[in-house]
């Protein structure tokens, strides 16, 4: 045996292997009809959907998407192209036909897997895209059932393919708020170093039942092997619903679960929130996008101190900083605003726009190195930009206080520059989301004849209160100086929404655009 083999270095599809082949009868799965999979019948489904894809000729960088709703079938899916050593490109389950057709078409996608629900979509993209290959979960007329072609195979243990660090596991799509989705490819080495870094430093229950709600064919299905290796179990929802999600908790005393600050609004707005005992909560993750630190005071004095937030972003996943609970000081809204303290494994820095580091108290785009960085874009001149000066730019701007503590302020691209003064949406949000009667808030930059751009607010009320547009542009006056006060609020039902669950501020300025 060669020095190489003896060192050679481990990766997700390996570890999956090794944990699902030696996991026997212990309950995994859990569904809410009462259906349970047990680590070995997991192996075995993983097993049988390797060798049905492999029957259709996928294997090494060959692309597959899926399309589906929560289900155990998205795990065995992305399992199974694990073990081909193909590319995963998901495709979220609420976006449009043209959003789908473009990731399939610049993904170049091969074979696209799709739930039964999604049977008219799929046929529309197959005849869109000529040659690609589909396959049904469930019985469809437009395509073979994947249960079915995988029945006609034995299952057997699970053997990882050989796969370098630098091999392409994953090619995600930005969610294009700002313009028309990047791709973005993970590589092996980078999706490896997260879930380690998520084992090491994320706040698990000794034993974790975790509620799956967020979808599982993004950052939802991260919890998996977490489950996995720390003999947990990981219960499925099909969708997040408050209800739903409430009546689980406290049925089945789930411990751990993920959420997006939206899913954590839904549920304290909920009529019904006090109607269900969430004291098996011992953590709460959330991320994805900012949240309103007077909503999260409200959480943690309802449901507890038992949240999370972790931050990162598709080319740097997941655990750049990582906020743990014990630091949520409810006193304190700065703290409350923060994302935590940065990783020790990764060289993270605030930059002013000319590349030098910036002082505590000041803000500073978020920019790092490291090995859990992804190796570059598919389009070199994005790349180039990105890296520039040695650094991943994030697009994040931040203040780090003298503890260390990061606060995002905003993405550079949703500054308002007004009057010649640089404003961030996300200061705004927290003082106006302060008052007792806004549950939402996104703000935004609209053309103004006079000051370049203006602010404007899009407020959510709570059920049954009210709030006037000048008693609320006064109170971020008083706050934040009379330039930053929303020179217009307009009241709305929902804040739009992305498929991943954040603030659609690209709608939100189309909509301001239309009613101009």
């Amino acid at each position: 045996m060669t020095e190489s083999a003896i060192h050679r270095e481990l990766y997700n599809a390996e570890v999956l292997a090794n944990a699902l082949n030696l996991g026997g009868d212990r309950p995994l799965l859990k569904l809410l009809d009462g259906t349970v999979q047990t680590v070995a019948e997991v192996r075995d489904e993983v097993s049988r959907f390797q060798q049905a894809l492999a029957s259709l000729g996928v294997g090494p960088g060959d692309r597959v998407s899926l399309i589906a709703p929560n289900r155990p079938e998205c795990l065995h899916v992305t399992h199974a192209l694990q073990m081909l050593a193909a590319l995963y490109v998901p495709m979220h389950p609420l976006s449009a036909l043209p959003e789908h057709l473009t990731v399939i078409r610049d993904a170049e996608v091969d074979v696209l897997v799709f739930d039964v629900q999604f049977a008219e979509r799929a046929a529309d993209i197959a005849r869109a895209v000529p040659g690609m290959r589909l396959l049904a979960i469930g019985r469809s007329t437009v395509a073979e059932d994947i249960h079915e072609l995988a029945a006609r195979f034995v299952p057997r243990s699970l053997v990882a393919p050989p796969v370098d660090g630098h091999d392409i596991t994953r090619l995600g799509y930005s969610g294009g708020t700002t313009g028309k989705p990047k791709a973005i490819p993970s590589c092996q080495r980078s999706g490896f170093l997260c879930g380690l870094h998520m084992q090491a430093v994320w706040e698990w229950p000794d034993v974790p039942n975790i509620l799956s709600c967020a979808p599982l064919t993004h950052a939802g299905g991260a919890m998996f092997m977490p489950a996995l290796l720390r003999g947990g179990t990981f219960l499925i929802l099909p969708r997040f619903d408050p209800v739903q999600v409430m009546e689980t908790i406290e049925r089945e005393r789930i411990n751990c679960m993920m959420l997006v600050p939206t899913m954590i609004y839904a549920l304290l707005d909920h009529p019904r929130f006090g109607a269900f005992d969430l004291s098996s909560l011992e953590t709460v993750f959330y991320g994805a996008s900012a949240i309103i630190p007077a909503r999260l005071k409200e959480a943690i004095e309802k449901i507890g101190p038992v949240f999370a937030q972790f931050y990162g972003q598709a080319e740097a996943p997941m655990v750049l900083t990582y906020f743990r609970k014990a630091d949520h000081d409810v006193n304190d809204m700065n703290r409350l605003a923060s994302c935590g303290l940065p990783s020790p494994w990764v060289r993270l820095e605030l930059h002013d726009p000319q590349g030098n580091p910036v002082p505590d108290g000041e803000p500073g785009e978020i920019v790092v190195q490291g090995p859990l960085v992804m190796d570059g874009y598919r389009d070199a001149a994005l790349t180039a930009e990105a890296f520039r000066g040695g650094w991943l730019h994030t697009g994040d701007v931040a203040v780090r206080d003298p503890g260390g503590f990061l606060r995002i302020v905003d993405r550079t691209k949703d500054m308002i520059v007004s009057g010649g003064f640089n404003i961030f949406p996300r200061d705004i949000e927290i003082v106006i989301a302060e008052h007792p009667a806004v549950a939402q808030v996104a703000v935004i930059g609209v053309p103004h004849p006079k000051w370049g751009e203006a602010v404007k607010a899009y407020v959510v009320l709570k059920p049954g209160m009210d709030a006037g547009e000048e008693e609320l542009a006064a109170l971020v006056a008083a706050r934040k100086g009379s330039y930053q006060a929303p020179k217009s609020v307009e009241f709305i039902a929902a804040i739009p929404q992305t498929p991943v669950g954040k603030p659609d501020k690209k709608a939100l300025r189309a909509m301001a655009a239309e009613m101009a």
